[in-house]
């Protein structure tokens, strides 16, 4: 009688979504929406990026687009594209953008943890 054996591995968690340069609060993509909505015509989605410049060096960019450049990788959230093109995405990996309205100022703020140090008046950065 021959015997069987059984063998019995076990996956281990593995997270096959991909992995998104940066992310957005939901206060920030409901006021994304929001201001798209007022555009004539309403763009496609928000292209969120980093350039050159300021007193530090960096500086953000948020503006609509109505599609995605050819070298750009597309998110979405909730229903929001975003574009990020492959430099930005170095500068903005692990970057958390939230919509934050206070008695002073009201705006879209930026947790990146690839900042070494920001500008007096916090509108640059240092990586």
């Amino acid at each position: 009688m021959a015997s069987t054996t059984t063998i019995t591995t076990e996956t281990p968690n593995v997270d096959n979504a991909p992995k998104t340069p940066v992310n957005f609060t939901s206060q920030a993509v409901s006021k994304v929406k929001e201001i798209m909505a007022g555009q004539n015509p309403v763009p496609a989605g928000l292209r969120i990026g980093v350039v050159g410049g300021g007193c530090s060096g960096f500086s953000y960019s948020m503006s609509f687009e109505n599609g995605a450049g050819v070298m750009d990788k597309v998110y979405t959230f909730e229903d929001l594209q975003v574009y990020v093109d492959a430099t930005s995405a170095m500068y903005l990996n692990g970057c958390v953008v939230d919509y934050v309205e206070t008695l002073e100022a009201a705006g879209f703020k930026f947790e990146n943890p690839n900042v070494k140090s920001t500008c007096g008046c916090g509108s640059s950065f240092n990586v």
